[in-house]
């Protein structure tokens, strides 16, 4: 909602500045997004009237114009602009002004003719950005008077940030309303004399769809002068509104509508076909509005027809076969109570928005339709003439809004809020919000005005107590209460153990949408049917995601966009599956028939390996780099990883992670084909575990350290290359004798010296007792145990 301070200061006029007032509202809860100046500052701008244009005499393109700038001679000055000409007003810069752009005007010669001045477009008083010519001003401007002051320019304009449930004060004489509570300033209704009946035509109104449109008014007016200027007052409002002046009898809706907050909208009487009928539209029905589009209609529509046609979406837009033309001579103004369900959605389906929809979306005051009505028959007579019918209502009363009186206790009051307050303190505050109420015996009843349709429930009413009452005095108290120390069972770990993990690798952790493109979908999680958004934010999030890696790649697109090619990312949250499964009883909280919400935790790595350092070359980070980070969030767990395919990663260069047999997740470079089609620099390396099994972890027991000396061996075996390291390590730490402590693999080995199609794997054994020192033939009886685990299972051959 924007509006210049002038036109509200004419409805309420509290002794406080601009930037009080500014302050007033917002702490209010009436924010105010933005404040600015009408026009920026600048100096020694006057009205003038050229009195005389001659061709300069070294230069085709420029005049040599004499100006009237209401001083004792006139001036001589050089202009440019090609719509200069006698008898015409434009404002004009006196030598020593000052002009927005930090330009000084000066006396000079241009082009060997004396210039004392300049002749301003309105981009050079930085008005707008036209700059075609000079700004043209109205015969009746007074020639030497201040511009600023005759174009009233010492002006601001609020904008405000207006949340749903404020619809009242999407109007000026809402927000003169609540100005009035706030400062006790007097409010001023804006004028209103209605206009008798002069002709007794009328037209039926029907409503088929009262459901939908409970309140209908319509008036005809007859004999307007569509032509007629709209007046400069009313241009200038509605311009500084955000509004451009169309025509006098379209101007005047807009206006009526800022002013009370009642869309207003003029038909072309003579292309309505027998009575206004307010209905549903037909599934198919088209309509080409005054913006020039055709639209396809669904049934839940709201329409204005005649007994022939459609005419306009209800309470949304207006039709191009009905709008008013310059040609017009006979009105039929409307004027209507929407209900917002039946207008909400609507606009944004359609594609579309207007400031009419805007407000019928949050609520119009059905007790103002009438005085709308009168106020736009007064306004359209008075700028275009035309006689008048009386006023055609249709109501259903019972479909009108019911404003149903509200209990608020005194007590409930100040516990919410924190404050003592007693009766007196809440009729108070009740008498100055020019609510209606009854005391009781523990507080009051109060009955809301048909404006604040947003007062439903008693804790609405505290809010507009503590709005009132002022936020800044409600004393802010720390929180007391006994607190208890909570068991930590040592069988599970906490989330924040597991972000700390992470981020001790230099992983930064982010937060992404759970509503995705569905393309992320189809490219990373392989789903080709996930869960549609019914009414999506936006079309690339349209889905939810059923994999966090789409979002962990849109945050590496958008870091490679800003030029950081070193990423290291994760998130934790939930990815949202179709499941055939009862909801599962142990987390009620997310448990929803048909649908499961699992825990999950992914990272994601791209660019150099380290940071960029003098003592290491760089390398790109790798599939093993990660490895190892997602090894250090499983360390405590007996996790395998298993080469398998999966549709996000690199057929060669992924792995399914399994717990106990089961899968856990997903670890993986991502596919080339991927990486081509998002424009990534280099392959990202990703991985994807469930969250909850990670939190698992065994019962910590004690172990006896050792006082005797531990033994290291090292055995290296030649085996296929088939043969996966991993299965070796299971085996070797199944089939280890009771002396050996750990069995690690630290060398793979190709080249000469080993046959081709093998490789060469060498572990470090640890061997050790706590009860005495190893002997030799000990440890050269484990080592042998351990060589025949691999030669018998795998094929392998000591390595000499």
């Amino acid at each position: 909602m924007k509006f210049p301070e002038s036109w509200l200061r004419t409805l309420v006029d509290p002794r406080l500045s601009t930037r009080q007032l500014a302050t007033t509202l917002t702490m209010a809860g009436i924010e105010v997004d933005a404040l600015e100046p009408v026009a920026p500052p600048f100096s020694k701008v006057v009205v003038a009237k050229v009195l005389e244009v001659a061709r300069h005499p070294n230069a085709d393109k420029l005049t040599l114009c004499r100006v009237d700038a209401g001083e004792e001679a006139p001036r001589s000055i050089v202009c440019g602009a090609p719509n200069v000409k006698a008898g015409m007003k434009a404002p004009c810069a006196l030598v020593g002004a000052e002009l927005p752009g930090d330009l000084k005007i000066k006396a000079a010669k241009v082009r060997g003719v004396e210039s004392e001045g300049m002749l301003c477009s309105a981009r050079e008083l930085g008005l707008s950005e036209d700059h075609s010519g000079i700004l043209a001003l109205p015969d009746d401007a007074p020639v030497g008077e201040d511009y600023r002051k005759y174009a009233r320019l010492d002006d601001a304009l609020f904008t405000l940030k207006l949340t749903p449930n404020r619809g009242d004060c999407l109007s000026l004489l809402g927000i003169a309303r609540e100005v009035s509570i706030l400062t006790g300033a007097e409010l001023g209704e804006p004028p209103l004399a209605p206009v008798a009946h002069s002709i007794d035509d009328v037209r039926e109104i029907r409503l088929p769809a009262a459901e939908g449109c409970p309140r209908y008014c319509g008036r005809i007016i007859r004999g307007v002068n569509a032509r007629a200027p709209t007046p400069a007052w009313m241009v200038e409002r509605l311009e500084r509104a955000g509004l451009r002046s169309i025509s006098a009898i379209v101007d005047v809706t807009n206006y009526v509508m800022l002013e009370l907050g009642q869309p207003l909208h003029a038909f072309d009487d003579a292309r309505i076909d027998g009575a206004i009928v307010v209905r549903w539209a037909e599934r198919g029905e088209k309509l080409v509005l005054i913006n020039g589009k055709e639209h396809a209609l669904e049934p839940d529509i709201l329409m204005i027809a005649d007994e022939r046609k459609a005419l306009a979406l209800a309470g949304i837009m207006g039709g191009l076969e009905s709008e008013i033309s310059l040609d017009t001579t006979d009105v039929f103004l409307e004027a209507a109570f929407f209900d917002p369900r039946a207008i909400a959605g609507r606009p944004r389906r359609l594609n579309m928005t207007s400031d009419a929809s805007y407000r019928f979306e949050r609520g119009v005051d059905p007790g103002v339709t009438v005085r709308a009505m009168e106020r736009g028959t007064e306004l359209i007579v008075a700028l275009c003439g035309g006689k008048a019918g009386p006023i055609s209502e249709t109501r259903d009363g019972a479909r009108m809004p019911a404003r149903r009186p509200v209990p608020l206790r005194t007590g409930r009051a100040a516990k919410i809020l924190g404050v003592r307050l007693g009766d007196e303190d809440i009729a108070r505050v009740l008498g100055q919000l020019k609510l209606a109420f009854e005391r009781g015996p523990d507080g009051f009843t109060v009955h809301p005005p048909t404006h604040r349709f947003d007062l439903e429930i008693e804790e609405d009413l505290v809010e507009e107590v503590a709005r009132v009452h002022g936020y800044d005095n409600i004393p802010t108290r720390a929180p007391s209460a006994r607190v208890a120390m909570l068991p930590q069972p040592e069988e599970r770990r906490s989330l924040w153990q597991l972000k700390h993990a992470l981020c001790d690798r230099e992983y930064f952790e982010v937060i992404a949408y759970s509503f995705v493109d569905a393309a992320w979908e189809a490219d990373f999680a392989g789903n080709a049917a996930p869960i549609a958004v019914e009414n999506p934010i936006a079309a690339q999030m349209s889905v939810m995601r059923s994999s966090l890696i789409g979002g962990l790649v849109g945050v590496l697109r958008h870091n490679l966009a800003r030029q950081v090619d070193r990423v290291r990312v994760f998130e934790s949250g939930r990815a949202f599956l179709r499941t055939d499964a009862p909801p599962d009883e142990a987390h009620p909280a997310t448990a929803v028939a048909g649908y499961d919400q699992p825990r999950r935790i992914a990272g994601l790595a791209f660019g150099a390996a380290r940071a960029e350092q003098w003592g290491e070359k760089p390398r790109p980070v790798d599939f093993y780099d990660v490895k190892g980070d997602v090894e250090a969030l499983v360390a405590p767990l007996r996790a395998r990883f298993v080469p398998a395919p999966h549709p996000a990663l690199h057929p060669g260069r992924s792995a399914r992670i399994e717990l106990d047999g089961r899968p856990l997740g997903w670890l993986g470079e991502l596919h080339p084909k991927w990486v081509q089609k998002y424009e990534l620099t280099a392959p990202a390396v990703v991985f994807e575990l469930d969250l909850d099994p990670l939190l698992e972890v065994p019962l910590p027991r004690y172990a006896q350290v050792s006082r005797f000396p531990a033994v290291v061996r090292d055995l290296a075996v030649v085996v296929g290359e088939e043969v996966a390291a991993q299965a070796m390590l299971e085996a070797l730490a199944e089939g280890k004798p009771g002396v050996v402590r750990d069995v690690k693999l630290f060398d793979l080995y190709r080249g000469p010296g080993v046959e081709k199609g093998r490789k060469s794997l060498a572990f470090r054994v640890v061997m050790q007792d706590t009860a005495r020192t190893l002997t030799d033939s000990e440890v050269e009886a484990a080592m042998a145990h351990l060589t025949g685990i691999l030669v018998s299972r795998f094929g392998g051959k000591l390595r000499s």
